[in-house]
């Protein structure tokens, strides 16, 4: 009797665990579902492509800093490296008394409409 017992609730349990995994699985493979796990791989792709991209860029700034600072002790060039100064711009004033566009007068008139739609 208490083998009969023991494989029965053996067949259950199994069943209960085959059924869990295969709705488990199901669920996975839904529209939504793979849309939503494709969404978070590129997301992390992207994270992972610009956390590269920062870092070889501040490689290359640190490597072109220090040839130019070979290249200026080469040189006899005494001048830290970095970028120039910023340029500035003079604002320009917002004169309202003269116009933003100026209007080309018409020189000739057509002597024909071309407008297909008048003769009818």
């Amino acid at each position: 009797m208490f083998r009969r017992t023991f494989w029965f609730t053996s067949g259950v349990a199994a069943g209960v665990w085959a059924t869990t995994k295969v709705n488990r699985k199901l669920k996975q493979l839904t529209p939504e579902s793979l849309a939503a796990t494709a969404a978070n791989k590129a997301l992390e792709t992207g994270r992972r492509v610009k956390d590269r991209a920062v870092g070889f860029a501040l490689d290359v700034r640190d490597n072109m800093a220090q040839r130019e600072a070979e290249l200026g002790e080469a040189l006899g060039i005494d001048a830290e490296p970095g970028l120039p100064a910023p340029r500035r711009y003079a604002a320009i004033e917002n004169d309202r008394s003269t116009p933003r566009y100026i209007e080309a007068p018409m020189t000739s008139h057509p002597k024909h409409s071309y407008d297909r739609n008048e003769d009818h």
